[in-house]
């Protein structure tokens, strides 16, 4: 059997400020989907397995500040096998291979690649294929290699043994070469190397030898807990260059890290998203997720960007270098997509006696709630906006509408569960405001009802 392992793992810097924490780069929803409708990288991917069969054996690997937006995008039936904290590759990859193995102990193929790269279905036809080239090519592990269209200095390189066989459809791998300078960029892609896109294939067999070689955990129960301990390190680093018997197969499609507004831009269902206009500007994106507008005028190669976490005006050439400017300004998520709904910080303020104030503007799918929990440093008060929904506080079951207001003491337990889709206002106050400070006790809003309902008796 072959399984699939996607990665999605990374915080988003790049990207800012539409990506942060939460919200990486592969679940921004601005490409062109079926229907006219927006999809995020990860939708389109999965959409891509979908239609190949292949997404039943496939697995994401994420962090667990991701798990809620990954339901959210694809559904409840999705497999996510959470990481305890963010690592690197290496950790992911073996924690994935962990779990696998726990769940199964035949001798799987695993194959592993990242979720965040825009190409096309033949893509995924070929990373189907690795299995049967790892058996008949007698190696430990078998690379999927991009055809370089131009000299990049963003991508390592895999090279190639000089005596490769014509016809056959792998060739063995001599070395890597990291981000290369352009000249030396130039040279390898003359002598026949390929762009590293993170793809590799082997046996779970194999990586479970390599970690009980390294004296690592190898059950998945016993890496969990030591996670945090795990060498912070690529996979490509610790794993790949260290194997000796390795193939790479070339793949010639389309193939883009949409890493940078300047690659994301082209693939754009629009040149402009949200509210506002763009009057006489050239090769020019705007994005706006505010509820005011952007009005652009004569603008040539420009990147703006306007989200609850920030506004960007930059050249699109220069979109490359904002990770570093921005990470002081990184402090949370200003804007968060839960398997609920979403929500929209509006304001902060920390007052002279410390108190912190937060306001958020909540949305709550039609037929979706959230969890029954309380908080033990912090009161909110929530003013209904638009729709209908049942309350749970404490015990009581309560039906409100638009306009009606309801305090949330500290220590009381609460929930919500939208009859239509449901807007509210959030007010937060408390001396340390925290998404770690939730109780929950109930999930299914069925519990939660029964609940109530004992109570009431």
């Amino acid at each position: 059997m072959v399984q699939l392992i996607l990665l999605s793992g990374g915080s988003g810097k790049r990207l800012w400020p539409l990506s942060n924490d939460v919200r990486s780069k592969q679940f921004l929803r601005v490409l062109e989907g079926r229907d006219n409708n927006l999809v995020s990288m990860v939708e389109r991917v999965w959409g891509q397995l979908s239609t190949l069969g292949m997404a039943a054996s496939t697995y994401l690997c994420a962090s667990k500040l991701q798990k809620d937006l990954i339901h959210a995008q694809l559904g409840d039936d999705v497999s996510i096998i959470v990481e305890p904290m963010r690592m690197d590759t290496f950790p992911a990859i073996a924690l994935a291979a962990a779990y696998l193995a726990d769940q199964d102990e035949e001798d799987d193929i695993l194959v592993v690649a990242p979720v965040d790269q825009f190409v096309e279905t033949i893509y995924f036809e070929r990373i189907k294929s690795l299995s049967g080239v790892l058996a008949t090519s007698g190696a430990d592990m078998v690379l999927l290699g991009v055809k370089p269209t131009h000299p990049s200095t963003q991508y390592g390189y895999i090279c190639v043994h000089p005596e490769h066989t014509e016809g056959s459809p792998y060739a063995r791998v001599s070395s890597f070469r990291e981000k290369p300078e352009r000249a030396h960029a130039l040279e390898l892609v003359e002598q026949g190397a390929l762009w590293n896109c993170g793809v590799f294939c082997f046996r779970k067999s194999y990586l479970i030898r390599k970690l009980q070689e390294r004296g690592l955990p190898t059950r998945y129960r016993d890496m969990v807990a030591a996670f945090h301990e795990m060498p912070k390190r690529s996979f490509d680093y610790e794993v790949v260059e260290q194997t000796q018997k390795i193939v790479v197969v070339p793949y010639e499609g389309a193939w883009k890290d949409l890493g940078t507004w300047e690659t994301l831009a082209p693939e754009m269902r629009s040149s402009f998203l949200g509210i506002g206009v763009a009057d006489a500007c050239e090769n020019s994106h705007i994005i706006n997720e505010l509820s005011i507008p952007i009005v652009a005028k004569g603008l040539k190669d420009v990147m703006v960007v306007a989200s609850p976490d920030g506004i960007l005006v930059t050249a699109k050439d220069q979109s490359s270098g904002i990770k570093d400017l921005v990470a002081p300004y990184c402090i949370r998520p200003m804007f968060e997509e839960r398997r609920w709904g979403s929500y929209k910080v509006l304001d902060y303020q920390k007052l002279p006696d410390g108190t912190e104030v937060l306001t958020k503007q909540v949305t709550l799918r039609a037929g979706a709630h959230i969890s029954y929990h309380r908080h033990h440093l912090r009161e909110e008060v929530w003013t209904m906006i638009a729709g209908d929904a049942d309350l749970a506080l404490d015990g009581r079951m309560v039906s409100v509408t638009a306009g009606d207001v309801f305090r949330v003491c500290r220590g009381q337990w609460h929930s919500i569960m939208a009859k239509t889709q449901v807007i509210f206002i959030e007010v937060q106050r408390g001396e340390t405001l925290t998404e770690e400070d939730c109780d929950r006790r109930y999930i299914e809003w069925e519990d939660v009802v029964e609940h109530c309902a004992v109570l009431e008796r």
